[in-house]
This record gives structure tokens, C-alpha cells and sequence, in this order.
């Protein structure tokens, strides 16, 4: 089980991307129509005053059940060894588990 104070921050990391996105959208579009240096590092100026925890970047995938960061998988949402789990005990229909 992952700390509960990394699921709490993840949290308010989605929270301020969600807040924020179509601010950061707006000035991107702008940079790429931007003709000349001067105008295109107002506009980067622009991005770089806005939160770092509202970038999507900053965003990671975490499990459903543990809250573990690494080794999930998008179409469940699970991590690798719940997942394998979940599998063995026929909790997720349609998975199976393989044989050769």
C-alpha cells in the first residue's frame, strides 16, 4: 500500500491539471503561430508562471486497489502483481491466465 500522503498529492496534482488545463492549452497554440523570438518567450514566460503540479507531465498512473506507481497496466488499472492475482482467482472476466 503506497503512503497515503503520495495518494493525497497525486490527487491534488489531477485536481490543478484539470484546473488548468485549457490555460496551458491556449498559450502552446500561441507559440506555434508565434513569428518572431520575442514573442514566442512572452508567451513561455506565460507558461512558466502557472503552477509545476499543473503540468501533465507531472501526472503518474497509480493502481486502483494499492495505490503502488510503477507496473500498472492502462486497461485495468491495476498494478502487475494484483493484476496477476486477480487473474488466478477469476476476478476479472475475459482474463486468463496463459499456458504453453
Amino acid at each position: 500500500m503506497a503512503k497515503k500522503s503520495l495518494i493525497q498529492r497525486e490527487k491534488k496534482r489531477q485536481k490543478l491539471e484539470q484546473k488548468y488545463h485549457s490555460i496551458r492549452r491556449s498559450p502552446k497554440k500561441e507559440i506555434s503561430k508565434a513569428s518572431s523570438l520575442s514573442e514566442k518567450w512572452e508567451i513561455q514566460a506565460k507558461l512558466e508562471s502557472l503552477p509545476r503540479n499543473s503540468a501533465p507531465t507531472r501526472l503518474h498512473r497509480r493502481c486502483f486497489s494499492t495505490g503502488r506507481p510503477r507496473a500498472n497496466y492502462r486497461d485495468f488499472g491495476l498494478s502487475g502483481h494484483i493484476l496477476r492475482e486477480m487473474v488466478y482467482e477469476c476476478l476479472l472476466p475475459g482474463a486468463t491466465r496463459s499456458s504453453w
